[in-house]
């Protein structure tokens, strides 16, 4: 076997660190899968070190003077349309990326903006690198673990909460974004933003999505601020169909595109967010320092292998260690054999699903804060003991977390994750990729406003309770300048000879885990296209609430499932918004989820 893997720790040093890495030099996912024994956490690039990546990593130089077929996707036409028209320019895949988050914040208010926090992973088409770039919210300096609890030492209710001031995390996505323009970016950051400015002055249509929103009783619609910003001239609650504009938005954005990220993190408006966020009910704790210092944060992509591929994804405080167990797991049963017509390979899905967010919910939180057993929840024996416990009906009982090596003791978590969120791929010419998952945390965020955006709700992602009832710390327990956990897992999907092959992500909350489980098993597994992958019914199961899209199932696949154990029961909280892309024989298979309103642009040519 080839001696070509280096090791990297995660400050960059050649050592074994808890965060060592694998480099991949193996030229053949054969070899890749044996080696896979001994390591079980992957991942492609040094991303602090500056040490070279290795020559198996690499696009041929020839490969790479060859131009790449550029798309964009993403949940709403007029966000990749802007994204499109920047890469017209010549824009590089994170500059396309800027104009969709600006647009989005506009015309997706309720599911992502720039007052929420992003994951974004990065591949480098010229050198076949990825890297990580955390955007995730922090709490504030005077945050404590015991924010969410009332005076008799209870949790908030969570209506409560998430409308609260103490709701709203430092907002990382606009910094997180100019850090990897600084890095990546084609265009100068002020020619990003023309096509959002416009639209906030002109105005929008408000979509059939949008408006379906704006008729649910969601607490923040009865802010002051989002009731004021979606009433019509006679104080009706405007609709799908209405037009509606946003001047202050459109100011804002003209300074971001002069001043760049300061125009968020100091000054005006962000004695804005501050005043907004002390208010009542519930004032929160954030100040201008906390704004002020707010760094976004690169990290080693995890990454293991499935089937063909190496799954690429971000480490801690992302969830993606969820996906690539709930991966491991079912590449050791026969799912692959089956089909979606088959309900034994989706009671598989449903048990396996239910013994990683078992583990997840249990051990996953900022790994500045806790103590992440990352590979132990990957580690061969350890999944092969959990996947020992899908018997042949489901248990009672749900299951419990394992003990991954490595792990420390913690409370069960109780975290609620709501589901507002975006995610949009671009790739450029140059066949630089961006994967980014984005979002203002449950719908319209806290309901607060600042210069025409919504102000996220991120805190509530912590868990309300800081230990159990034993005095055993939540891995996802709130602390000063921690990031909460999340199940935002934008990602990358490389081939056996490290070049871009795919890239997947969702929205949905801590649904997103199954949505993009459920989408690279029908389009690796299954060999369905990408559309038709995305299409497939959603089935989501954790702990003892087992539900899906009952009726899109295959005939006798639910009663199949109640056979086995499994009563599927309609309602998982918002729709999946999964957005993925696949390269077959060179050609671009890309999807968008039918449930939004989603688009695959392939090409500048609008």
């Amino acid at each position: 076997m080839p001696s070509a893997a280096r090791i990297c720790g995660g400050d960059g040093t050649a050592n074994g660190h808890r965060r060592s890495t694998w480099s991949i030099a193996l030229r053949h996912m054969k070899m890749i899968r044996l080696f896979a024994a001994a390591a079980a956490l992957l991942t492609i690039s040094c991303t602090q070190t500056g040490l070279p990546a290795p020559a198996s990593v690499a696009a041929p130089a020839t490969a790479a003077a060859q131009p790449e077929e550029p798309f964009v996707i993403a949940a709403n036409p007029l966000a990749a349309r802007a994204g499109q028209e920047v890469l017209a320019r010549g824009g590089s895949a994170i500059d396309a990326a800027i104009a969709v988050q600006a647009m989005l914040s506009l015309v997706e208010p309720q599911s992502s903006g720039v007052g929420g926090g992003a994951f974004l992973t990065y591949y480098d088409g010229s050198s076949g690198k990825l890297t990580v770039y955390d955007g995730r919210e922090t709490a504030p300096a005077q945050a404590s673990p015991t924010m969410f609890l009332g005076p008799d030492g209870k949790p908030l209710g969570f209506r409560d909460a998430v409308v609260s001031g103490r709701a709203t995390g430092v907002p990382g996505a606009v910094a997180m974004l100019a850090l990897v323009h600084r890095e990546h970016g084609a265009l100068d950051w002020s020619s990003l933003f023309g096509a959002a400015e416009r639209t906030a002055e002109e105005g929008f249509v408000i979509s059939p999505r949008l408006g379906r929103f704006l008729e649910i009783p969601f607490p923040q619609l009865a802010t002051p601020d989002a009731a004021a910003y979606f009433s019509g001239a006679d104080g009706k609650r405007l609709t799908t169909g209405d037009r509606i504009k946003n001047p202050e938005y459109a100011a804002f954005l003209k300074r971001l595109a002069a001043a760049g990220p300061d125009a968020l993190y100091r000054g005006s408006t962000a004695a804005k967010i501050v005043a907004k966020t002390r208010s009542a009910p519930l004032e929160g704790r954030m100040t201008m320092a906390d704004l002020a210092g707010y760094q976004p944060v690169k990290r080693d992509a995890l990454c293991n292998p499935y089937h063909a591929y190496l799954v690429c994804v971000p480490p801690p405080p992302s969830s993606g260690v969820g996906l690539l167990q709930l991966l491991a797991m079912l590449e050791k049963t026969d799912v692959a054999s089956r089909g979606p017509d088959d309900a034994q390979a989706w009671y598989l899905f449903a048990e396996a699903s239910r013994l990683m967010y078992a583990d997840r919910d249990q051990y996953v939180g900022d790994p500045a804060f806790a103590s992440v057993p990352v590979q132990g929840l990957l580690e061969p024996s350890y999944v092969d003991s959990r996947v020992a416990l899908i018997g042949d009906t489901a248990a009672a009982s749900p299951p419990a977390a394992g003990t991954p090596p490595g792990a420390v003791q913690a409370a069960a978590d109780r975290t609620m994750e709501p589901a507002g969120t975006s995610h949009f791929i671009v790739r450029d010419a140059q066949g630089n990729v961006v994967s980014i998952t984005t979002t203002v945390e449950s719908i319209f965020g806290s309901g607060r406003m600042v210069d025409g955006f919504f102000l996220n709700n991120q805190l509530t992602d912590f868990s309300f309770s800081p230990t159990d009832a034993k005095g055993n710390p939540a891995a996802n327990a709130v602390a000063p300048g921690k990031r909460p956990r999340s199940s935002m897992t934008p990602t990358i999907l490389l081939d056996s000879n490290g070049k871009f092959a795919g890239a997947i992500g969702s929205a949905g909350g801590n649904s997103i885990l199954a949505y993009v489980g459920k989408s690279l098993v029908g389009a690796i597994d299954w060999k369905l296209s990408m559309q038709d992958a995305l299409a497939l019914p959603n089935l989501v199961a954790r702990g003892a609430a087992i539900g899906g899209e009952v009726d899109e199932f295959a005939p006798g696949v639910v009663a199949g499932l109640a056979a086995r154990g499994i009563d599927l029961k309609p309602g998982q909280g918002e729709d999946s918004g999964v957005h993925a892309v696949m390269i077959r024989d060179g050609k671009v298979d890309g999807g968008f989820d039918p449930r939004r309103e989603g688009v695959v642009l392939v090409g500048t040519d609008e």
